[in-house]
């Protein structure tokens, strides 16, 4: 006896695009300058506490860090990311309306609970009644 077998095929179509995302989680208690040794600048203050994740499968990508309006004269609002694996951080990166690099040569990676400090400091002639807000945003973009 002689079986007959039939059979029939499709074609699927598939693609990966490029993923390139970023989120944060937490937010950064207040940074208040109150104090200073004599003699010197007002002692800068930091806040930790807040962390990012990342996921990306392309090559040599970066963040960037910026803020939505201009600090007061003489107040510096300073930003550290701690790298993924295989990608490097300049340090603290001081925060202005210009996107401005604070971490460089990620690729491929998807990494979570990576910490996120700030420093703010003051000149001496700086003296704020009322509190300010800034919104600092980060962007993974092409690093070439």
């Amino acid at each position: 006896m002689e079986i007959h077998a039939q059979t029939a095929t499709q074609v699927v179509r598939f693609q990966v695009s490029a993923i390139n995302q970023i989120a944060v989680s937490g937010s950064p208690a207040p940074m208040i300058i109150n104090s200073a040794t004599a003699g010197s600048a007002p002692t800068p203050v930091t806040a930790g506490g807040t962390s990012y994740a990342i996921t990306t499968n392309e090559a040599n990508q970066k963040i960037t860090a910026s803020i939505d309006q201009p600090l007061p004269t003489g107040v510096t609002l300073e930003v550290t990311l701690a790298p993924p694996g295989g990608a490097s951080s300049p340090g603290a990166v001081s925060l202005g309306t210009a996107a401005a690099d604070v971490v460089t040569g990620i690729s491929s990676t998807n990494a979570s609970s990576l910490p996120i400090t700030y420093r703010l400091s003051a000149s001496t002639n700086v003296q704020m009644a009322v509190p300010a807000d800034r919104t600092v945003t980060f962007t993974v973009v092409s690093g070439t």
